[in-house]
């Protein structure tokens, strides 16, 4: 884990998915409890209505298998709205390395794929180097080829009404979801992840878990001392 239990009773958001702490961990949920009384929110996204689910400030119900989905369409919204904590995107990640001209993305696959051996050639998924070897950047994450627009783009195909298709999730409580996590993108607010095994074990279970560090990273949810992406349970 990233950071201590306790640590959770700092957090403005709690957001619950794949998990159940409420009654599988109830030590942990403890400082979740602390968190609510201390103002925090608790979002669960869950297919069950369970103990967490019952205790949530707000609710989420979702079909099973459909968590990238959703997470897709809260990265999208967050992106649209400008969300994000800039500086922290702009300064600790790789929103603003440009990436090579040939990489591009395209009905779900990316640029390198080989469909008779299945597997792909990483060539064109480099950064552009200037004469040093070292990274180009563009920190006003402007240029079409920096990792920032190129999210944006890849991200922009998970609409509300997309998401609400997949996930059976009504559009209002999306949006109700996404304006409670975003709202942790100012500097003085902070929100913190638990997960499980309902997020890992999936055949997209890395992908989920990628799905939520974007998400922590965009809101500058990462550092040291604040409440962290990852908090599996």
């Amino acid at each position: 884990m990233t950071n201590h239990w306790i640590d959770i009773k700092n957090a403005d958001v709690v957001i619950v998915i794949g998990c159940n702490p409420a009654e599988n961990h109830p030590i942990s949920f403890k400082w979740v409890q602390k968190a609510m009384e201390n103002g925090g929110k608790m979002v669960v996204i869950d297919p069950r209505v369970t103990k967490s689910a019952s205790l949530a400030n707000l609710y989420a119900q979702i079909r099973p298998g459909t968590d990238l989905a959703f997470l897709g369409g809260i990265i999208n919204y967050l992106l649209e709205k400008d969300l994000i904590q800039k500086e922290y995107v702009v300064e600790y990640t790789n929103a603003a390395y440009i990436v090579n001209k040939d990489f591009k993305f395209n009905n779900g696959l990316f640029s390198g794929y080989d469909a008779a051996k299945r597997s792909y050639d990483t060539k064109t998924w480099t950064y552009q180097l200037n004469d040093k070897g070292v990274p180009k950047q563009d920190k006003s994450l402007k240029d079409p080829q920096c990792v920032y627009q190129l999210m944006k783009a890849h991200y922009g195909r998970y609409t509300l009404e997309k998401v609400e298709s997949v996930t059976g999730c009504p559009k209002d409580t999306i949006l109700k979801v996404a304006d409670m996590i975003g709202s942790t993108s100012k500097a003085d607010k902070v929100a913190t992840v638990m997960y499980a095994m309902g997020i890992t074990q999936h055949t997209v279970g890395t992908q989920n878990v990628r799905a939520l560090s974007i998400l922590q990273l965009l809101l500058g949810n990462m550092e040291i001392g604040r409440a962290h992406v990852r908090t599996p349970v």
